[in-house]
């Protein structure tokens, strides 16, 4: 049977399990959150993503009943938030100090909630074995926080968080704390409990990578403001501005004036250097400033002049080697720097270029993104 693709977004009888309609916050004179709406659905795993400061965390805060909008409302499965305190929302939070109990076993730490709710042996007993069961903390139960390892203690956080089913989680920076390997694991970690509760998560993250990996969505936020709310193959691949191309991985950007005739774009750039030819669907008019965002790994590099719409000339001037693959930065004539991706399919002292080599960049001209903001 064919896979259906999850995407509540593109169906418009779905109704969002969460609206922030027009939300506004301020801090005194400053603007935290800058008139935003937005819909995230049920079972979604949604990133909010960008630098400090820039209003994700106020976001969240707002979800979890911490803060309140200035303008606005916040809906949760159609009702009004903001008159519900934070312990009577089907919401829970999950921060970045797991904030465990030193004291309390990890059984106890999960049931924690559990019996603060008044709920009976038998249930808290069954939840709390779910829980163990669902995070993979069986043979841990009996230990205290400081017994386990960083990516133990996550976990009961997890664990914790889920026991009262709540229908949406806020993860603050959960995997901060974590190092980089244990980081990736945990995120497939996430991804997979997410989807076997069926819960609604909605995590904050600075660290791009992460959030294209585990979100359904990413909201891209800037001063505020939502840049660009999209699947993370449609922020990486279509950007719709120089500021998510520049905080999506790496990219080269030109820019230079538009001549345009149907969906072809010739780019005038630099002076003595041929345009850079596009495909957009966009209209540009005549000598419109613009943009073109292209990936390292879309351009080629050659020792001899390629066929191709776009060739531009250069020298080596530094190589980063990332074991699978080599980045070179290529100086071209105008002192712009370029960066080019090959895959290193063979061993480092066969390389084919070096350090000062003169080379040739190409691309096709639907390798970029011309972009007009």
């Amino acid at each position: 049977m064919p896979q259906t693709v999850f995407a509540p977004w593109d169906d418009p009888n779905e109704k969002p399990l969460i609206r922030f309609q027009n939300v506004t916050k301020r801090f005194g004179d400053f603007t935290a959150i800058d008139d935003i709406s937005l819909d995230i659905y049920t079972r979604e795993f949604f990133a909010l993503l960008g630098p400090s400061g820039c209003g994700k965390t106020t976001l969240m805060r707002m979800l979890a009943g911490f803060e309140t909008p200035t303008e606005g409302t916040i809906l949760l499965s159609g009702q009004d938030i903001a008159p519900v305190p934070p312990n009577k929302r089907a919401v829970n939070m999950m921060f970045q100090s797991y904030a465990l109990f030193p004291h309390l076993s990890v059984w106890e730490n999960i049931a924690f909630g559990l019996k603060r709710e008044g709920k009976d042996k038998g249930t808290i007993e069954t939840r709390v074995a779910e829980m163990l069961k669902l995070t993979r903390l069986e043979k841990f139960k009996h230990r205290k926080p400081h017994q386990i390892s960083g990516g133990q203690r996550q976990r009961v956080a997890l664990a914790r968080s889920l026991a009262k089913a709540p229908k949406l989680l806020l993860l603050d920076e959960p995997l901060g704390a974590l190092d980089r390997k244990l980081r990736e694991e945990t995120q497939f970690e996430l991804m997979d409990i997410q989807e076997k509760t069926g819960t609604t998560f909605v995590i904050v993250t600075h660290d791009q990578e992460e959030a294209m990996t585990v979100a359904s969505r990413v909201a891209v936020m800037d001063e505020g403001k939502l840049m660009q709310v999209a699947t993370p193959d449609r922020i990486y691949e279509t950007p719709n501005s120089v500021y998510v191309a520049d905080f999506i991985g790496d990219v080269n950007i030109f820019e230079g004036r538009a001549h345009q005739t149907g969906d072809k774009v010739q780019m005038i750039w630099a002076d003595g250097q041929p345009p850079l030819s596009c495909t957009t669907s966009k209209n540009f008019s005549l000598d419109q400033k613009c943009w073109l965002a292209i990936r390292p790994e879309k351009i080629a590099i050659s020792a001899e002049r390629p066929q191709a719409a776009n060739t531009v000339r250069g020298k080596v001037i530094d190589i980063a080697y990332l074991g699978n693959i080599s980045t070179y930065h290529v100086a071209l004539p105008s002192g712009q720097m370029i960066k080019a991706q090959a895959a290193n399919t063979r061993r480092i002292e066969r390389r084919t270029f070096t350090w000062e080599d003169e080379v040739w960049l190409s691309w096709t001209d639907t390798a970029g993104v011309l972009l007009d903001r």
